[in-house]
């Protein structure tokens, strides 16, 4: 049984998803010290260039390696500019299911990226891989996020009560935790008929072309 997604990167008309490399550490030190991606996960704050160099040239590559997962940096095909990231993560082999999470850079924030990257991937896992499962959490308040879930056409499950630690800033600009729920959503082969061709409609999808 193959127990590693391959190495590879996977196209729509408008974005690349790709392997991580080192000359993306400038701009994923740039993108997780925003202040929503340092609200809704888990990352280190501050995020300095060196977690983005580990991140880059040795974590992110360890996930497929490992057999944990796989890391795509979401990138711009006309300017290669750095999107954001899609991980898939706590891979169940014998399951054929997955974790997806994904933050998108500020700038790229409101023109359908995340949703593009995304839909890709689940196409791509679904399609080419034969998984039957794709899971994603968000926190209870992260309206964003649930958007992007069902603009994809996941499903949601229930919640998980009390079962993540965002982060909310204070007055003095300093950060501390804050506990709250998680909304479980999934999305299976069959949930994706039709899904592509209602965000092409929708402006929000470019279409599925090529896995990287």
């Amino acid at each position: 049984m193959t127990t590693t997604f391959p190495d590879i990167s996977i196209s729509t008309d408008r974005l690349v998803m790709r392997p991580f490399e080192e000359p993306d550490v400038t701009a994923l030190t740039e993108m997780m010290n925003d202040e929503l991606v340092t609200a809704w996960t888990s990352v280190p704050h501050p995020y300095t260039t060196a977690h983005a160099h580990d991140w880059a040239t040795r974590l992110a590559h360890d996930e497929r390696t490992e057999g944990r997962g796989i890391v795509f940096a979401v990138t711009e095909f006309l300017t290669q500019r750095l999107v954001g990231v899609v991980h898939l993560r706590n891979t169940d082999w014998r399951c054929r299911s997955t974790e997806m999470s994904y933050v998108t850079a500020p700038w790229a924030r409101g023109e359908g990226y995340a949703s593009e990257s995304v839909l890709a991937v689940a196409q791509w896992l679904f399609r080419d891989q034969r998984f039957e499962r794709l899971e994603m959490r968000t926190a209870a308040d992260n309206a964003a996020s649930q958007q992007v879930a069902q603009k994809i056409g996941c499903i949601s499950e229930g919640v998980l009560r009390n079962a993540w630690i965002a982060r909310t800033q204070t007055e003095d600009g300093s950060w501390t935790d804050l506990r709250t729920d998680l909304i479980v959503w999934s999305l299976l082969p069959e949930d994706l008929d039709g899904v592509s061709d209602e965000m092409a409609d929708a402006g929000g999808y470019a279409g599925y072309t090529d896995w990287n």
